[in-house]
């Protein structure tokens, strides 16, 4: 009971509903919320701090950037999206406000399209090398099937491309990457195409800071090329799996192009089959004999693992 007050009693304030209203529909910074209701930072950031102490927003840090949206594991949740499915469509404050929002949405689709077209040339070299990503993904959606997935984490997410193949099936995504400026491509993507229940976080691979037993699908895609040390990471990877939960590992076959560890910083020129599965081993899951995907020059392999840990022989 204490904690429905507590939300009721933060929500009880016309800011706090318009910022409630505004997390609603994005991840926004206490920058762009300043901008957006025209109040000052100190005063924004207040609400904020009572909205989240209630539940009622989520905050994550990202450098030293804060993001914050609509709670969706807290106790309050459900009430956070209550509370705004009761605000007016046509409150005109809150029109406003919205309105104002969508030109930070412009601003931040017109910088990652300038993020994409600085790097299109780096992009389109390694893809002309292996077969198209249309067919890796294709592969993957047979690998993992149609049944619904509940909590999926796509780990070096980069533009989010992943999250958006698998939004349809999960309840929830989670992409996690070291790059600022992937992150917020991937935000702009999934904002566009509706898929809410997707976020992004700055997270590093080696220690993802995510509860143990919590996803029923993990996804390392294109990733342990860059790993000074893979093992490790696929470890890391492995606790946040649930009993019989699964692991899927996307990347390439050995290979000879040393142009991609020299110029795109590549530390493993790809893996062979058994080098992987000794990993997952190693993690406690059981992986299957990878799919191989060959193209002119790179051949992309799939392993499939599933994660072992407190399941009875």
């Amino acid at each position: 009971m204490e904690t429905l007050l507590q939300g009721l009693r933060a929500a009880a304030e016309p800011t706090r509903l318009r910022l409630l209203a505004l997390c609603a529909h994005a991840e926004l910074t206490v920058t762009e919320l300043t901008q957006i209701l025209g109040q000052s930072q100190p005063r924004v950031s207040r609400h904020l701090k009572l909205l989240c102490e209630a539940g009622l927003l989520e905050r994550h840090r990202e450098g030293t950037w804060a993001y914050y949206r609509l709670a969706d594991t807290s106790d309050c949740a459900h009430l956070a999206r209550t509370l705004v499915d009761l605000v007016p469509d046509r409150d005109n404050g809150l029109a406003r406000d919205l309105s104002r929002l969508e030109a930070i949405k412009k601003t931040r689709a017109e910088a990652a399209a300038e993020y994409f077209r600085a790097n299109a040339d780096r992009w389109d070299e390694i893809r002309s090398l292996h077969v198209s990503e249309q067919e890796v993904e294709g592969a993957l959606q047979e690998v993992i099937g149609k049944e619904p997935i509940g909590d999926f984490l796509d780990i070096g997410t980069g533009t989010g491309r992943i999250l958006e193949v698998f939004a349809p099936l999960i309840s929830r995504g989670t992409g996690i990457d070291l790059s600022h400026e992937m992150l917020q491509v991937a935000r702009v993507k999934l904002e566009q195409a509706g898929y809410r229940h997707c976020q992004v976080r700055h997270g590093d691979m080696y220690n993802l800071q995510l509860p143990a037993n919590e996803f029923d699908v993990v996804v390392l895609h294109q990733v342990l090329h860059y790993a000074e040390e893979p093992g490790s990471v696929i470890s890391e990877a492995a606790q946040t799996l649930r009993t019989g939960g699964r692991l899927l590992v996307v990347d390439f076959a050995t290979h000879d192009q040393e142009f991609l560890r020299t110029e795109h910083q590549h530390r493993w020129l790809g893996f062979q089959p058994e080098q992987v599965a000794g990993w997952c081993t190693a993690a406690d899951m059981r992986a299957l004999d990878p799919i191989a995907l060959a193209g002119s020059s790179l051949t992309v392999l799939i392993w499939l693992a599933h994660n072992e840990r407190g399941v009875q022989s």
